[in-house]
């Protein structure tokens, strides 16, 4: 089964892009994934093929109408009608591997994406549509997000990554940040690999792989390192954790 992608997209050209080079560019060639921009001023009805309108209420920018996207949402459904549709949007979900995983196993996904300032909230009423974010931060539109969310599904595709276990210790996959890497030379501007690394004692190599995920995730991802089950003398939030 291929995994399919479809973009509901006001800028088809933007795609495939970088997911044309590289291992994703490589297994789209090879047709283990597909892709197909789909351009949503298609689905308007009014000469001027618009899309948008002022917002109801007041206010700047223009919103995206409702009536024009669910009818490109309509006919990405019957296309792949067992494909979930995405929106990217700042308020949605934050994306983690884990869903990214569930995706990646899947028979593909639907990505529609905003422009603008938004969806007209009937949109989502109306369809089975679940809102990601990939980042606390705006972007111009929704097409860099679905960029983001393909590439991380396509690595995890079936014989798309050389080894099969590539992505089994990469950060996240369990609940920690990755553990530092290293390469020859051996010694460089005066620094050395950690002897561990070359001791050839796997066991002390895990070992010392599992303390410096674990290290770096107390430290950089407070956040993370709660869910995973650590206990660090302060939440996030910084308020003392109760004993």
């Amino acid at each position: 089964m291929t995994f399919a992608a479809q973009i509901l997209t006001l800028y088809p050209e933007m795609f495939p892009g970088p997911l044309g080079h590289s291992i994703a560019g490589r297994a789209l060639a090879e047709g283990r994934w597909s892709l197909e921009a789909i351009q949503i001023r298609d689905f308007a009805t009014d000469k001027h093929r618009s899309v948008d309108d002022t917002p109801a209420g007041g206010g700047a920018g223009m919103v995206l109408r409702a009536d024009v996207l669910a009818s490109a949402v309509d006919h990405a459904l019957e296309r792949s009608p067992n494909a979930p549709v995405i929106a990217m949007t700042p308020r949605g979900a934050p994306l983690t591997q884990g869903r990214v995983r569930q995706l990646a196993d899947g028979p593909g996904v639907t990505i529609l994406c905003g422009r603008f300032e938004g969806f007209d909230e009937r949109l989502f009423e109306a369809r089975p549509i679940e809102e990601i974010s990939i980042g606390d931060y705006v972007l111009s539109g929704g097409e860099t997000g679905a960029l983001v969310m393909l590439d991380a599904c396509v690595r995890l595709l079936p014989d798309v990554m050389g080894a099969s276990s590539s992505g089994d210790e990469e950060s996240f996959e369990n609940g920690l940040l990755e553990y530092p890497h290293y390469t020859r030379p051996q010694i460089w501007e005066g620094r050395a690999i950690p002897e561990v690394l070359r001791s050839g004692d796997h066991a002390r190599i895990r070992a010392w792989r599992d303390s410096q995920a674990a290290e770096i995730t107390r430290l950089r991802r407070p956040d993370l390192w709660e869910r995973h089950g650590g206990t660090p003398d302060q939440s996030p939030s910084g308020a003392r954790r109760k004993r």
